[in-house]
């Protein structure tokens, strides 16, 4: 996984020292594992890698990682990079939940993604078999029905398995692909094909729908609507194209819609903002 993490970052950045990265999480995977006791169990083990990377101590230099207030979106892709991450120790919602699967399955855990609207965590299986969520940015765990109601997650879209899953790793390395189709947000047809690659590997994959849609839409929006004031003002000879794209946009969005998937509201991005302003005062006021 951290291969293929790296390998999709390098796409993004072209100057992403993969060896070096490689050697900085086998060292932090080490110094984790060096804090294990000999009788551990996977859940002891869950927790001293959650402290490890969220406490300070000479497991991760003094220098623990958070969550960067400041791109609470992670509008900034760049952001998003593994190695960034590992840099600044400030991540997201992709950043932090893919390092705790990296690391973990390192050292031998049953961990993998899941994903919610707009978001991705973790999921970890404990000795009995039960999996549990773990919610990186704050290093903490959270129910099903929690991110079902903060989030908007519909019934349709938990019974026909888009949110909340357990992936396994071909599925985890398809939503580490989503950052890709972010990056070619303005490149449609590379957009596109990106979406179409990661919907091979998983047909369930509701993010990348989402984009294909829209690099339908965005296809629509430099051929004809930049150019022509109505669809009626298209020539004859090009209205084939531009209905195939019309029919592309809107069949990618049905699709996301009869599996469960809503479109995130304002109210639900001003409760999420207010969240971390209110984090923000109570850090500054502890200062």
């Amino acid at each position: 996984m951290a291969r293929a993490k790296l390998a999709i970052d390098r796409q993004i950045d072209p100057e992403v020292d993969v060896t070096g990265t490689l050697r900085q999480l086998d060292a932090l995977a080490a110094r984790i594992k060096a804090r294990f006791p000999a009788t551990a169990t996977s859940q002891t083990k869950l927790q001293l890698l959650v402290t490890s990377l969220s406490q300070p101590g000479p497991w991760n230099d003094y220098r623990p990682f958070s969550y960067d207030l400041d791109d609470p979106f992670g509008k900034d892709i760049r952001n998003k990079l593994l190695s960034t991450y590992l840099a600044t120790r400030r991540g997201n919602c992709v950043s932090m939940p893919i390092l705790l699967v990296i690391v973990g399955q390192k050292l031998g855990l049953d961990i993998t993604l899941a994903t919610a609207p707009l978001h991705v965590l973790a999921k970890f299986r404990n000795d009995q078999g039960q999996w549990i969520n773990i919610e990186a940015t704050s290093f903490g765990t959270k129910g099903d029905a929690s991110y079902q109601q903060e989030l908007g997650i519909t019934p349709e879209a938990v019974a026909n398995g888009i949110y909340l899953r357990p992936l396994g790793r071909r599925e985890s390395v398809a939503v580490m692909m989503n950052t890709l189709m972010e990056f070619y947000r303005e490149e449609p047809v590379r957009r596109m094909a990106v979406a179409d690659l990661v919907l091979q590997t998983d047909p369930k994959e509701i993010t990348a729908m989402l984009h294909k849609g829209g690099a339908y839409y965005d296809l629509l929006k430099q051929r004809y609507m930049s150019r022509y004031r109505s669809p009626a003002a298209i020539p004859p000879e090009e209205r084939a194209e531009f209905e195939a794209l019309s029919e592309g946009n809107r069949t990618w969005f049905a699709k996301a819609e009869a599996l469960g998937w809503t479109e995130t509201t304002q109210a639900q991005d001003v409760n999420y903002l207010q969240s971390i302003q209110r984090t923000k005062d109570a850090q500054q006021g502890g200062r």
